[in-house]
């Protein structure tokens, strides 16, 4: 049995119990599936088959080090936004030439660190920083080879934060100046100019807007070359969206054929830089029921999961699907609750009026497609440790990463000395008084 299932009315990962993996590690726990992790990753290779591309899994969707290192097994390379996903990439054993490195703010010693590491590629995204990276790459004794990313301004009609590639957002250099800076690149000793790169935006179940990008990026590619410019890489950048609710997103063949009818005749090596497509639906978020209480409209389902461990619903308004571990009985009733975590925050609400069957204290739920941007955005708010992760292959699973410890949250913090003396003084004032 494959990914997540009912099997014997309890649910399953692979060939593992969740209530097993509960009363093993506890919960909220993250249960990803090596075999839908897998499954993702091959239907990409199989959807680009012949095409000359390499599939750079995005860090920033979910960087543990175990489920890099699975998708690197596989052939994955990496694209990577920081010089701590740099070093999660290098310990998760992808090798520094199959790393792309992207994002609009990196600092001289984030530069120095991918340099000196030997990526394959760094996109860069302004002027400033393609000085920068020059002068780095040149005390380094290095040419490190760039791509220029560009702003096509292309609305990615997405959720408008996770949106990218609009004039006036944040990323990329602005079509029109793209020529002018590619030129002054190719002339810095410190630099190997090879092409261009965008990335308009994540989750995208429209593939019009890629198709119109693509199709400006193609249009610059032959001007530039026109003019004596040599382009021969092009990083597409990421963002096929999932089904999370009721989204239809389109296949990867639909999404394969665009490219190749966009860019697949300029002879350009091809990247691509998956992420939510890849383990979205390889994972789930593990919780349990702390409490059910009446409500002013709807009951109230209190789960030991909060906004720090899934924040998407509260930051994005996100749908995750909830279902309970235990399936319940046939023709069991639903009824509408509202399911809340733990979290100081009324903003800690994952669902309103969702309907459920009927659940209870220590009942054992999941978020599904929690793969993605959940994990890795989760955070100690509240002081509440990070959530546990566990990785399943088969009937067997593995802590891949531990239950955070309270005292790890404050390990590196230090209580300076002249508290204790202001403490003492005020105890002398206080003396003094009485």
């Amino acid at each position: 049995m494959s990914g997540f299932a009912y099997i014997n009315g309890v649910l399953h990962a692979d060939g593992v119990a969740l209530t097993s993996i509960a009363d093993a590690v506890g919960t909220p726990t993250y249960v990803y599936s090596s075999t839908i992790l897998e499954r993702n990753y091959r239907n990409y290779e199989m959807a680009f088959g012949g095409q000359n591309l390499g599939i750079h899994f995005a860090l920033k969707a979910n960087s543990n080090l175990a489920v890099v290192g699975l998708l690197g097994r596989f052939g994955a390379g990496a694209d990577i936004v920081s010089l701590g996903e740099l070093k999660r990439a290098l310990a998760a054993g992808i090798p520094a030439s199959k790393i792309v490195f992207s994002g609009v703010g990196k600092t001289r010693e984030e530069l120095t660190a991918a340099v000196l590491a030997g990526v394959a590629q760094i996109n860069v995204e302004s002027e400033p920083e393609l000085d920068v990276l020059d002068q780095v790459a040149r005390e380094a004794g290095r040419r490190q080879r760039i791509a220029l990313r560009v702003n096509p301004d292309v609305d990615a009609r997405t959720h408008e934060k996770i949106s990218t590639g609009k004039r006036g957002d944040k990323f990329g250099i602005a079509y029109n100046d793209v020529i002018s800076v590619y030129r002054r690149a190719a002339g810095l000793a410190g630099l190997e100019p090879i092409g261009l790169a965008l990335h308009i935006g994540s989750q995208l179940i429209d593939l019009t807007p890629y198709k119109n990008a693509y199709l400006k990026i193609a249009g610059l590619v032959q001007e530039m070359r026109g003019q004596g410019l040599s382009v021969t890489a092009l990083d597409l950048g990421g963002g096929i969206g999932i089904t999370y609710k009721d989204e239809s997103p389109p296949s990867l063949e639909e999404y394969a054929t665009i490219v190749c009818d966009t860019v697949g005749n300029l002879g350009c090596r091809l990247a691509i830089e998956p992420g939510r497509s890849i383990v979205a639906t390889a994972g789930v978020l593990l919780s349990r029921v702390v409490y059910r209480k009446s409500g002013a409209s709807n009951d109230i389902l209190i789960l030991d999961a909060g906004m720090n461990d899934l924040i998407r619903p509260s930051m994005y308004g996100a749908y995750h699907p909830i279902q309970p571990v235990v399936q319940p009985a046939s023709g069991a009733t639903l009824t509408e609750i509202d399911v809340v975590g733990p979290v100081c925050e009324t903003g800690d609400t994952f669902a309103r009026a969702r309907l459920l069957p009927p659940l209870y204290a220590d009942d054992l739920v999941v978020f599904g497609a929690a793969g993605a941007y959940c994990s890795s955005m989760s955070s100690t708010y509240n002081a509440r440790p990070l959530a546990a992760e566990v990785l399943v292959q088969n009937d067997r699973f593995d802590v891949v990463r531990s239950r955070q410890k309270v005292e790890a949250m404050f390990a590196n913090e230090h209580i300076p000395d002249w508290l204790g003396q202001i403490a003492r003084d005020d105890e002398t004032v206080v003396r003094k008084r009485a």
